[in-house]
């Protein structure tokens, strides 16, 4: 099936699923989501094999390689969500680094085109909102003008599209967006940041599964076909993006709406000044300094930056560059100059669930597809920020594929064998 990664199977002599027998569980993606289901089902005693269709772990937790070491798009562990909690509890987490303090006088908004050193009052306001007094069936634009008045809503909806992705935040469910807006606005700030970038969390997540006996195959893709012969086997966690996960189930009903976000990363050499965030209060965007917390992401005398700007469906990645280009020349004078380095892309479709009025997380493809197989992934039934919903659909997901295999090991299978 392709180049294997091999590791001893120690610390599992006795240990038994939850069903009293062993069993045997696949992991189809090694992500962060198929990472966790491999890790949580080989703790429950099953055996796990983990097969990845690429060379290296990660999905779209990847660090690129070389002296910029941007990942793929912005990302951050936040503290008080599940996801760090779980890390934490297996010492797995790693050096981490919050936002310097001196950092966080350099926090700058765009608004009404100009270069603001505060967020308005509004949008402070709002985020203190309990956001369960935000209606599930409502748009946030609606309720939060109701709230702070129009300019307010369009300003905190803009700010919080960066757990969003999406081009119109405020068309998304009052609920949906008030809960992300609330904890982007935490104080103190919950996000931590991977010192190295998040391939080395993703290399510590790996050891750690070796460590408990997951057999590691990469560079092994897994088609319709394959994925029939693993399922006579044992469970199977299907852990990929929700479009791959559509076409190898060949089930039409995989579809959630996500957001199309263009990303722009630069190297700039270093001035002093530059801003740390620019936050883009007139449209939804978002640019970083990334070295303010990690200086090992760029060479000596470089400042490594990264940004998200969503963009319609039918709107061309230009669009989103040049507003890109818009937050440099206010956060970042001189950049022009001052690049050593840029690339850009576009993400289509690949970055998280986003809610419509009426809908919420319960809503999402059930973790459950019938026939020992089981979902995980960002864009699947299950709560949380960001990489969260990854994180905690792949815990439930491993859990119940580990329930099943001892059913089915109890029943007169002996999946050991297989």
């Amino acid at each position: 099936m392709g180049h294997r990664e091999h590791t001893e199977r120690t610390g599992r002599t006795g240990r038994t699923g939850r069903s009293g027998q062993a069993g045997h569980v696949h992991v189809v993606g090694g992500g962060l989501a198929g990472l966790t289901a491999a890790i949580t089902a080989a703790e429950s005693g099953a055996r796990v094999t983990l097969h990845e269709g690429h060379r290296n772990l990660g999905g779209r937790a990847r660090t690129a390689d070389g002296p910029y070491r941007t990942n793929e798009g912005p990302h951050a562990v936040y503290q008080r969500g599940p996801f760090g909690t779980w890390l934490a509890r297996r010492d797995l987490l790693g050096p981490v680094v919050a936002v310097p303090p001196r950092e966080g006088l350099r926090f700058r908004f765009r608004r009404a085109g100009a270069l603001r050193t505060l967020p308005p009052a509004a949008l402070l306001r709002l985020s203190r909102r309990d956001p369960r007094t935000a209606p599930v069936d409502g748009a946030f634009r609606e309720w939060a003008t109701g709230q702070v008045g129009e300019d307010g809503a369009r300003a905190a909806a803009n700010f919080a599209a960066t757990a969003l992705f999406h081009h119109d935040p405020g068309a998304l469910s009052a609920r949906f967006v008030q809960e992300r807006l609330r904890r982007l606005t935490a104080l103190p700030p919950e996000a931590r940041y991977p010192v190295g970038g998040w391939a080395r969390l993703v290399e510590r997540m790996a050891a750690h599964a070796r460590g408990l006996g997951v057999l590691v195959e990469t560079a092994a893709r897994v088609d319709t076909a394959t994925l029939g012969e693993l399922a006579r086997t044992g469970p199977v966690v299907v852990a990929t993006s929700l479009g791959a996960a559509r076409a190898l189930l060949d089930d039409a009903s995989l579809t959630w709406e996500s957001g199309r976000t263009v990303l722009v990363d630069l190297a700039v050499r270093t001035r002093r000044g530059d801003a740390f965030v620019v936050s883009d209060l007139d449209a939804p965007g978002w640019l970083e300094r990334f070295t303010a917390q990690d200086s090992s992401l760029a060479p000596a005398g470089e400042q490594l930056l990264q940004g998200q700007f969503a963009i319609g469906p039918d709107a061309r990645r230009a669009e989103g560059v040049a507003r890109a280009e818009a937050l440099l020349d206010l956060g970042f004078p001189g950049w022009r100059e001052r690049t050593t380095w840029r690339v850009e892309a576009l993400a289509d479709g690949r970055t998280g669930a986003v809610d419509r009025p009426g809908t919420t997380w319960r809503d999402r493809p059930s973790v459950v597809r019938g026939d020992g197989v089981f979902l995980a992934g960002d864009q699947v039934a299950a709560p949380g920020l960001l990489s969260e919903v990854s994180f905690t659909s792949g815990r439930e997901a491993a859990e119940l594929a580990v329930r099943a295999a001892g059913r089915r090991s109890t029943s007169g299978v002996d999946l050991n064998q297989s």
